[in-house]
């Protein structure tokens, strides 16, 4: 499969919520979530992610940290099991490696026909409501003072990538499950999330840059 919807499917750890329910009895639920999520300028936080490939006996575990900034995207570090970085921007894709080489996994602007796949990634990790809207079908629940949300693709794109995400948080979101078309699962635990501060400091910036 292509490297630009591979990527995508390691990084499908938005802090988002999502709209258009399959049933209208959801729509109370949707509303109730968008309301109860913080949607700052700027969070940060640490992940720990755990892969298990169809295959293998033991998941391919790794950590770091993020930085989600709805003005710019999102800055996704791996720190362990080897340091690399991916930079989501709605117009490219890009990867760092510890060497400190760089490598444009995926340019909008010279790929005109894959700008939907950078739309749908900056929308996963921003939250635009609006334009995941056509392209997922959700079931909403409540869990006590936590909420889940189940998405499915609608798109035959996406649907060659994963089978669902399934997501649950409170004020943010805590966990995200992705089952992939091949039945590999990928969880991801986020933890130490933090608003403060409010802006991106010089060296983050730099880094969309």
């Amino acid at each position: 499969m292509n490297r630009s919807l591979r990527l995508p499917r390691v990084l499908l750890c938005a802090l988002l919520l999502v709209a258009a329910p399959l049933v209208q009895a959801a729509d109370a639920a949707v509303d109730a979530i968008t309301q109860a999520v913080a949607r700052p300028d700027v969070l940060r936080g640490q992940f720990t992610q755990e892969k298990q490939v169809s295959g293998f006996k033991n998941p391919l575990r790794s950590q770091g940290q993020f930085v989600v900034a709805r003005k710019h995207g999102v800055i996704w570090s791996t720190l362990k099991p080897f340091p690399s970085e991916v930079v989501v921007t709605a117009d490219r894709i890009l990867s760092r490696q510890r060497d400190g080489s760089t490598r444009v996994e995926l340019d909008a602007r010279q790929q005109p026909a894959m700008r939907s796949v950078n739309a749908i990634m900056f929308a996963l990790m921003s939250g635009d409501v609006q334009a995941l809207s056509s392209q997922f079908n959700v079931e909403a629940t409540r869990e006590g003072q936590g909420w889940r949300l189940k998405l499915t693709p609608k798109s035959a794109m996406l649907a060659k990538a994963f089978q669902s995400l399934t997501l649950q948080g409170d004020r943010y979101v805590r966990q995200v499950e992705i089952i992939e078309a091949n039945q590999d699962r990928t969880r991801i635990q986020f933890t130490a999330l933090s608003e403060a501060p409010a802006t991106l400091n010089a060296d983050e910036a730099r880094r969309f840059e």
